[in-house]
């Protein structure tokens, strides 16, 4: 089961850059290619934590504030789609 967001790890974690997830520029170079599981569970959970935090931005602006978020980062994070980190 799923919990909401409730403090500041929770929201980057959301937003944050998964170096796993990465792919190489490099033709050939497969090492940081993440697994396919590893990849639906990251867009997940990208969907999931942007989901929670939409209405959290909207129902108590003051949270934004006290994890040092803008509106403007929130809003940008909640544009993005699923697969976009």
């Amino acid at each position: 089961m799923r919990t909401i967001l409730t403090n500041i790890s929770d929201v980057y974690g959301a937003m944050r850059l998964n170096p796993s997830e990465r792919q190489s520029k490099a033709a050939g170079h497969t090492q940081n290619r993440p697994s396919l599981k590893s990849l639906i569970k990251a867009w997940r959970d990208r969907a999931y934590y942007r989901h929670e935090l939409a209405p959290m931005a909207m129902d108590l602006p003051e949270l934004i504030d006290d994890i040092g978020l803008t509106m403007a980062e929130v809003n940008a994070e909640i544009a993005k789609p699923f697969w976009r980190s």
